[in-house]
């Protein structure tokens, strides 16, 4: 259902429904509830919610109708043997627990068979289910990797898979963005892993370990879904590009106001055009000037627009790392903000109008 929009927010997972040039508003399942993520499936329109409920834990649901939901098992660590020893120490001086703590990330597996996920969490676990999220299997060649050790939290405490790409041309290759752990590469479905993302760099590292692949802060990874070997980063320290499948990077210097953000958006047919939210710092976690404004590139990265038209000023907002989206034909744009307001572009994001203004925080938006 590509007219169907679901916002994950702070009080619930609201739904809105394109109707020509407009979002008309559904309802709201769980409501009041803290949804942090959804996920809807194309391939036999169910969808998928994440619920987390902080100190009682994270709860899953699925719903087959969209209007009715089923609780799911949540994925499950396995127990941390007495003799393991971990490898380093991340930055808050705690080893990781074998617990979950969030779903942070969905992927369908394989195009051609329906129910097949790829789930990635906090602490790091990617897991995969092939009956729907009944049930869920740890990935163990990544858990185990001992590279793994070094991994620590960035925009969250512990670290955290939250971008997984399938290529369209070979379910088999799979490609994940964890902070702070870099970019990982599987070409056997998962059996093998490599972490691969030279080119980037880390200042919030020592100088003598800026560029090492494994501590690198991705805030999000995305595909072009005609051209996989395009890839965009939008990372703690700017913007990067890759042309050879996340392997190798190079950073765009110069993006407009900021080439600071969370959230990065592919057009899924031109590999050269991208979309990025920009805010001002790490430390400051707004729009420079009061500006709130969507940066876009056509040409790879040369050059950006940046594209402001509908959208509010003076403004506070930042949208989190899954907070925009685009649908397949690369016009149709929606965007949602910490606070509260969801926006709407039918041109590419030349012009923006606010779909509504007073929602609760959003964590994350989807078309489909």
């Amino acid at each position: 259902m590509k007219n169907r929009i679901l916002v994950s927010t702070r009080k619930g997972l609201f739904e809105f429904h394109k109707e020509g040039n407009a979002l008309v508003y559904k309802g709201v399942h769980f409501e009041g509830d803290h949804c942090a993520l959804s996920h809807a499936d194309e391939r036999d329109d169910s969808i998928y919610a994440v619920l987390d409920h902080g100190h009682f834990g994270t709860k899953l649901h699925r719903s087959d109708d969209g209007k009715s939901w089923k609780e799911l098992p949540v994925p499950v660590y396995p127990e941390k043997p007495d003799d393991f020893v971990d490898v380093h120490q991340p930055a808050e001086g705690e080893p990781v627990d074998w617990k979950l703590r969030l779903v942070w990330a969905f992927a369908n597996a394989d195009a051609e068979k329906e129910g097949t996920l790829w789930c990635g969490t906090i602490p790091g676990g990617l897991f995969y289910s092939d009956d729907k999220g009944e049930s869920w299997e740890l990935n163990r060649p990544l858990w185990d990797d001992p590279m793994r050790g070094e991994w620590f939290g960035g925009g969250m405490i512990l670290p955290g898979i939250h971008s997984i790409c399938v290529d369209p041309r070979d379910k088999n290759h799979v490609v994940v963005g964890i902070s702070c752990g870099g970019v990982w590469h599987t070409r056997d479905g998962g059996e093998s892993w490599e972490c691969a993302c030279k080119g980037m760099r880390a200042d919030f590292m020592p100088e003598e370990r800026s560029f090492d692949e494994n501590i690198q802060d991705p805030h999000l990874l995305v595909q072009c879904q005609s051209d996989p070997s395009r890839m965009w980063v939008q990372h703690h320290n700017g913007i990067f590009r890759s042309e050879d499948e996340g392997r190798t990077w190079s950073e765009i210097h110069e993006a407009g106001p900021s080439t600071f953000g969370f959230a990065v958006t592919a057009h899924p047919k031109d590999p050269d055009t991208a979309w990025f939210v920009p805010g001002k710092s790490d430390e400051l976690r707004i729009p420079i000037n009061g500006e709130f404004v969507v940066t876009k590139t056509t040409d790879g990265g040369e050059t950006f627009e940046v594209q402001s038209n509908g959208l509010p000023a003076p403004a506070w907002d930042i949208v989190f790392r899954h907070g925009m989206d685009v649908d397949d034909d690369g016009d149709f744009l929606v965007m949602g903000s910490t606070t509260g307001g969801l926006f709407a572009s039918f041109d590419g994001g030349n012009n923006w109008e606010c779909v509504h203004a007073n929602l609760p925080q959003i964590y994350a938006v989807q078309i489909g």
